[in-house]
């Protein structure tokens, strides 16, 4: 007997999720030095982090003999004040994407459904299977989620619904009309969760605090992975009621929030001129990739976030083509083939990012 008879049967159909390609392994593949390639595959912040955020993790890292405090108190008072609610409505993660993973120890059953859009953050799909529940897949018309038909797809296995604004990859997002009307419709057995971690890319974006401060049944998530350049910290959090975070904090490893990255992230809370700026960098870097797109004569998908979805035609193709060239994108799954996601980079990596494009593109069109 091997080890796969003794698995859990789900666990051999699990779907792996896979991570953009990192540079180093880009350069070795190709000849390049690491310097020399450009990554607009993960949606990062090509800025970096706030130096008073480096600053912070610099002086924590004086102390990680230590245990971090358990719970992330610090961290949850400042995100406390940041959106006005109450440290007990505040829960760290490993990442938003442990808390989507804490949702799903904690309600989901087998034959219970999460309903998600089908060209959502796949991540909801993932967590919904390890579960053994079944992800409900609502076609997004314009590649937009369409809430009245995620409405009428809620059945009495509903259990969980991920409402990703902006959305990752096609970075379309919903109105704050929308959005508000969706959760008021909801039914009781529903848990409404909407995963913030573009929001900051939003001059004015939707947030559930109203929601959560009425009792409604709603969960939040966000992470410092995105506009706050702490990717490689692993840092997110989520807010809802106090019965929810007690909730999931019943799910939630020891210690899972280590202590450098819940010390960065506080100085990131407490630089908004840093997010502000990053904020209009990539508002520029969006309006630069989107005109340089339309010169080469490709469409891209509007987006309120800090990629871009791009039509290109054979997308797998053209990203391992742009990839033999430095430029790390990345391919869709089969329903969005035809597509390429590039983060927005600095205006030097979006200017390559393009002539590279550019060049791919005139090839292709040389060849057929």
């Amino acid at each position: 007997m091997n080890l796969s008879q003794l698995a859990n049967p789900r666990i051999l159909d699990q779907p792996v999720y896979q991570p953009g390609k990192p540079i180093e392994q880009v350069a070795r593949e190709h000849g390049f030095r690491p310097e020399d390639v450009c990554k607009l595959a993960s949606n990062e912040n090509p800025w970096g982090s706030s130096p008073a955020a480096l600053k912070a993790g610099a002086e924590a890292l004086k102390s990680v003999f230590l245990y971090p405090e358990g719970s992330g108190l610090a961290l949850r008072q400042k995100l406390a004040q940041h959106h006005e609610l109450d440290p007990a409505q505040f829960i760290l993660g490993n990442g938003s994407n442990e808390i989507i993973e804490l949702l799903g120890h904690v309600f989901l059953k087998p034959n219970d459904e999460v309903l998600v859009g089908e060209h959502a953050f796949v991540v909801y799909k993932l967590v919904a299977l390890l579960m053994g529940a079944g992800a409900v897949e609502v076609e997004m018309p314009n590649l937009t989620h369409d809430l009245k038909a995620m409405r009428e797809a809620v059945s009495e296995r509903t259990k969980l619904i991920f409402l990703p604004s902006p959305n990752n990859p096609t970075g379309t997002a919903n109105t704050t009309a929308e959005i508000s009307a969706f959760v008021s419709s909801l039914p009781e057995h529903v848990i409404f969760c909407l995963d913030e971690a573009y929001a900051e890319y939003l001059d004015d974006p939707f947030t559930l605090v109203p929601f959560v401060r009425e009792g409604r049944k709603v969960m939040a998530m966000r992470t410092f992975s995105k506009i706050h350049g702490l990717a490689g910290l692993r840092i997110g959090y989520g807010y809802g009621s106090p019965e929810m975070i007690s909730l999931l904090q019943r799910a939630r490893q020891p210690f899972n929030a280590n202590s450098v990255a819940q010390a960065t992230a506080i100085g990131a809370l407490e630089d908004g001129d840093w997010v502000d700026l990053c904020r209009r960098r990539n508002r520029a870097g969006l309006e630069q990739v989107t005109e340089g797109c339309a010169k080469i004569g490709l469409e891209v998908v509007p987006s309120q976030a800090n990629f871009l979805l791009v039509k290109v035609g054979d997308g797998k193709k053209v990203f391992e083509e742009l990839q033999a060239r430095g430029i790390i994108t990345r391919p869709m799954p089969p329903s969005l083939n035809e597509f390429l996601r590039i983060s927005i980079g600095t205006e030097e990596q979006n200017e390559r990012a393009l002539k590279a494009l550019g060049s791919v593109m005139k090839e292709r069109t040389t060849d057929s």
